[in-house]
């Protein structure tokens, strides 16, 4: 499928806004993430395999921050022919986008998109699997223990939460080697020095990530009973969490 090229901070902009989840951002999202995730394209892949193992007959997968659909197209031939696909997304333009993904592959499975926002309370049910794939760290500071609680309550026995955040290393030195190593990857991908510095004011104020050790934490102080690493790529982490 052809993907718009993502160009958003091209130009120099004299005031970086918050960055946003708008149409212009739902057109270029998917080139953005291939361009801006280090092997996202595998780690769709890995979270799908962990999925198919996971996932019930009769129960529900979730993705929260669900955005485009990618995870849906991935996981429409592993898991059970009656899961029901649900996805939770607080842009109206992404889900739009994603259900003309949908239709456009012509995906056959049961699905809803909902327009959520998720710092706000969401419905969870019937569920044997959670995606939050770069979704956890846009949820407020202050509502985080919240929502990890409210996702192991509505996960069956047994279900899982995968989750992939950026993470913050407890050494500066570390910390800044991590983010300039990510710098050159996106360099590699065909931004530029501008692009790169704009985006990155423009996810300042809206992007909070924590350490690993403090989301293993969250995850383990509510609800979930075992919690591993099943990726990691500087300061790019996969987290998968048994309820």
């Amino acid at each position: 499928m052809q993907k718009d090229k993502d160009e958003l901070f091209r130009q120099e902009r004299g005031l970086i806004a918050d960055f946003d989840f708008s149409a212009k951002t739902a057109e270029v999202f998917d080139d953005m993430l291939d361009r801006s995730v280090p092997f996202y394209s595998e780690i769709q892949r890995m979270m799908a395999e962990i999925t198919a193992d996971f996932a019930t007959p009769g129960s529900r997968v979730y993705d929260l921050g669900c955005s485009t659909c990618t995870s849906f197209m991935q996981l429409e031939h592993l898991v059970p022919e009656d899961v029901t696909f649900v996805g939770l997304d607080n842009s109206e333009a992404m889900l739009d986008k994603g259900r003309s993904k949908l239709q456009g592959v012509g995906f056959s499975r049961n699905f809803e998109l909902v327009c959520q926002d998720l710092n706000e309370p969401f419905s969870i049910q019937n569920a044997s699997v959670v995606l939050m794939n770069l979704t956890l760290q846009f949820i407020r500071p202050l509502v985080r223990a919240q929502t990890v609680r409210h996702i192991a309550e509505g996960l069956n026995d047994n279900g899982v939460l995968l989750l992939v955040e950026k993470v913050l290393s407890p050494n500066s030195t570390i910390n800044r080697l991590f983010i300039e190593y990510y710098h050159r990857m996106k360099k590699a991908n065909g931004y530029s020095e501008m692009e790169i510095a704009q985006k990155r004011e423009a996810l300042e104020n809206i992007l909070i990530p924590y350490r690993f050790t403090e989301n293993r934490q969250l995850l383990l102080d509510n609800g979930f009973r075992e919690v591993e690493t099943f990726f990691k790529w500087y300061n790019f982490c996969g987290i998968v969490a048994l309820k």
